[in-house]
C-alpha cells in the first residue's frame, strides 16, 4: 500500500485496516514458526505497513 493510499483513508478505515493487517501479521508469524515462510521479507513488509498505518492514524487524530 502506497503512502498516498494510506493518507486518503479516513480514521475509521485506518482503524479497520490496522486491525486487519495486525491479524495477517500474527498469522504470518505463527506460520513462520511452524514452517519457514518462502519469503521472510513479507513479514518485515507487513510490520512496516502496520507502523505506517498507525503513524497516519496518530497524525490524523491529533489534527
Amino acid at each position: 500500500m502506497k503512502q498516498k493510499d494510506i493518507e486518503a483513508l479516513s480514521l475509521q478505515e485506518l482503524k479497520e485496516k490496522i486491525k486487519e493487517e495486525k491479524s495477517n501479521l500474527t498469522k504470518m508469524n505463527i506460520g513462520h514458526q511452524i514452517s519457514p515462510v518462502e519469503n521472510p521479507m513479507t513479514i518485515r513488509t507487513a510490520r512496516k505497513l502496520v507502523a505506517r498505518l498507525s503513524t497516519e492514524l496518530t497524525k490524523k487524530s491529533k489534527a
